[in-house]
């Protein structure tokens, strides 16, 4: 069983950044593929970003890419989400998720294809 739990979220300026983590219990978490999602109230999940067991593989949303970064960091057993110039619609409750299976590289943009899910984190960028 792997646990995830997200830092703190919180609220910020438009144009201002913001660095989530996830930390992971549990073993092999270099094998496992994890994502960011979000969800805006009154609105369905949305995926955000994924990096793969290799760190340099890495998959954006066409609407943080070049804003957002995805990063991890196996010995510590954490994956980072680095925010920048962020916007109002960035607003959102914030999902860390983790998947041991293997997919299609696409595939990794589908929450239903991840075992493990933190408890979400409140982002809110103010206008």
């Amino acid at each position: 069983q792997v646990q995830l739990v997200e830092s703190a979220g919180g609220l910020v300026q438009a144009g201002g950044s913001l660095r989530l983590s996830c930390a992971a219990s549990g073993r092999a978490f270099s094998n496992y593929g994890m994502g960011w999602f979000r969800q805006a109230p009154g609105k369905e999940r949305e995926f955000v970003a994924a990096i793969f067991w290799s760190a340099s593989s890495t998959l954006y949303a066409d609407s943080v890419k070049g804003r957002f970064t995805i990063s991890r960091d196996n010995a510590k057993n954490t994956v980072y989400l680095q925010m920048n110039s962020l916007k109002p619609e960035d607003t959102a409750v914030y999902y860390c998720a983790g998947t041991g299976r293997i997919y299609y590289y696409r595939d990794y943009v589908r929450a239903e294809l991840y075992e493990y899910w933190g408890q979400g984190t409140q982002v809110s960028v103010s206008s």
